[in-house]
């Protein structure tokens, strides 16, 4: 479950906001988004403020951290 949602909902394009890895169709980086979350933002005031974004795209955001921090991380690259 965890790399689906990664798969389809994250994207690294180095033509996207520098390569960073964002929602797909977006500019919203993962790392925009984990940073709201440890700052005590909730899911909830993230969804408000940002209303192209959908529950599981934040979800996915935490999937791609945690798997990038197993060292486990495979995603495809835009061509």
């Amino acid at each position: 479950m965890t790399q689906t949602l990664i798969e389809q909902y994250i994207e690294i394009n180095p033509k996207v906001m520098m390569g960073k890895p964002v929602i797909k169709d977006t500019r919203m980086t993962v790392e925009l988004i984990l940073e709201k979350l440890a700052n005590g933002e909730s899911i909830e005031m993230i969804l408000e403020e940002h209303p192209r974004l959908i529950k599981d795209h934040i979800y996915a955001a935490l999937a791609f951290a945690v798997s990038s921090l197993k060292g486990e991380l495979l995603i495809p690259t835009a061509a």
